[in-house]
């Protein structure tokens, strides 16, 4: 008789890995398993844990969701994981870990207040009929105005595509492409440095680094610098 070959049980050393990770950011990491709509990790960065422990969060599961997320954003939340998902099952298999959707929420703090944080979330594990299983997410502050903004990312793409929610479609673009001085202003502005003290730096003048933010804020269609750091740490332009 041939002997039936034995079920491979999940490895879960790759959480240390991940505690590892979370020790060195400010930002907040946890590990979802979307079959069982359980959290196998949540740091104990109190960011997405909004007063409650991670332990307490990890109880929760996925009832996290409906105590934390406002009302009138929950029907958002599923239409984005929805879309995401759909999105993720025309992919071929072997590339869907890849891409990474993320998007601005809402989250409440049980004893303070409302905040929109930004959550990337990465398909870490996948069944063998290609379904998500696992997933890691990263949360930390949005600089947004308001919940949304979903976008896929796939790694090493010059794409991304952007979520309509009211068509219910996802567009692809082109990411835009900054020049190497324009890289340049925008990582100091992200350090804090004013123009001129960015003009004295890059030995140009006021007027030449001006130029460059107008520049740099046509490129991404955006209003304010302050947008536009937003723009490129979310797109992955720097």
């Amino acid at each position: 008789m041939k002997k039936r070959k034995k079920k491979k049980a999940f490895n879960p050393h790759y959480l240390e890995a991940v505690q590892a990770l979370a020790r060195m950011t400010y930002k907040s990491i946890y590990i979802v398993d979307h079959q069982n709509k359980v959290f196998d990790y949540v740091s104990d960065n109190p960011l997405f844990c909004c007063g409650y422990s991670p332990q307490e969060v990890q109880k929760m599961g996925f009832d996290f969701y409906t105590h934390c997320i406002p009302n009138q954003e929950r029907d958002l939340l599923v239409q984005v994981t929805k879309a995401g998902f759909s999105f993720f099952s025309s992919i071929p298999i072997k590339e869907r870990k890849q891409y990474t959707l993320s998007f601005d929420i809402h989250l409440k703090h049980r004893l303070t207040h409302t905040f929109l944080i930004h959550q990337e979330m990465t398909p870490l594990c996948l069944k063998k009929t290609g379904e998500l299983w696992k997933s890691i997410c990263i949360v930390s502050l949005s600089t947004a105005h308001q919940a949304g903004n979903s976008t896929i990312f796939k790694r090493g793409s010059e794409h991304i595509w952007v979520y309509h929610s009211k068509q219910k479609t996802w567009e692809m673009r082109t990411k835009p492409k900054l020049s190497p001085r324009e890289l340049e202003v925008l990582q100091y502005s992200i350090r804090g440095y004013a123009i001129l003290e960015i003009a004295s730096l890059l030995c140009l003048t006021a007027d030449t680094i001006k130029f460059h933010r107008k520049k740099i804020l046509e490129k991404l269609q955006v209003k304010t610098t302050a947008e536009a750091i937003r723009f490129a740490i979310v797109h992955k332009l720097i």
